[in-house]
């Protein structure tokens, strides 16, 4: 019987290119390393060049990678001081992922989050401090209290009249809250925020017993706080006297609590 002479053909015939499963991901690690070390060589006030004109940033330390700014201001406003940690890996996706840690004063919070030039999402926001350290950025101006929060997600939007609150989830309290202007003064107790599909507003304690609602208008930037206020026996005379005033606009239900609806500016 007459039998062919070619060659058997292998898999692994001579010429043929044998492409390693390991090819790929050797190439994604020195792509890394590469940007690893250029963003680790390139110094951190570079960092101001790609920053939104209402974000100012200087006394500039560390490099791209791990530094910080001493000093930013929002739309003209101190801001206190901000320290991140990128990772490279995200650059990759022509965004950033990158730890922060902010602090003003002795207001702190911390968060890992992504950014663009569309804006940022923050997960796992944790943080807290004195109130009236925020009174620079416009933030709670003239009340004082210890606030502390625990925010799952928070979405904000970079535009041409600044940052713009998009979403969040979790929860804010704020305790030992008092202003000069209710009640001369007086300590208000303290109180929860829980930011979800909707956002509502309880007291955990105090002088006064609240339960709100708060909605928000993204295009005129006005909020709504709806819901109802009872002054507790152990209120101040003068918190008593401002509840008692609110009666007098809108009947207490059976139980005495006060209907209120406070418009506000944000």
């Amino acid at each position: 019987m007459q039998t062919s002479r070619s060659r058997p053909r292998t898999a692994n015939a001579p010429g043929a290119p044998v492409r390693s499963p390991l090819i790929r991901p050797l190439i994604v690690i020195v792509v890394l390393a590469v940007l690893a070390v250029i963003v680790a060589a390139l110094p951190a006030s570079l960092i101001r060049h790609v920053l939104p004109p209402f974000v100012v940033a200087d006394d500039f330390s560390g490099s791209i990678w791990h530094g910080s700014a001493g000093a930013i201001s929002l739309n003209g406003r101190r801001a206190g001081a901000l320290e991140w940690r990128l990772h490279p890996a995200s650059l990759l996706r022509l965004a950033a992922a990158v730890d922060l840690h902010w602090v003003d004063v002795s207001f702190v919070a911390d968060t890992t989050a992504d950014l663009d030039r569309h804006g940022m999402t923050a997960r796992n926001l944790r943080g807290g401090g004195p109130i009236e350290d925020l009174g620079a950025l416009g933030i709670a101006a003239g009340w004082r209290g210890a606030a502390s929060f625990e925010l799952a997600e928070v979405k904000i939007g970079f535009g041409a009249g600044g940052v713009q609150p998009l979403s969040a989830r979790g929860r804010i309290e704020v305790a030992n809250l008092s202003s000069p202007t209710i009640a001369n003064g007086a300590m208000l107790g303290g109180y929860a925020l829980q930011v979800g599909d909707g956002v509502e507003l309880s007291d955990t304690g105090g002088p006064l017993e609240l339960r709100a609602t708060l909605h928000f208008s993204a295009t005129d930037h006005t909020g709504m706080l709806s819901g109802t206020v009872k002054a507790r026996p152990d209120a101040p005379p003068a918190l008593r006297s401002q509840i008692e005033s609110l009666a007098q606009m809108h009947a207490p239900d059976g139980a005495g609590r006060i209907p209120i609806e406070l418009e506000f500016n944000y």
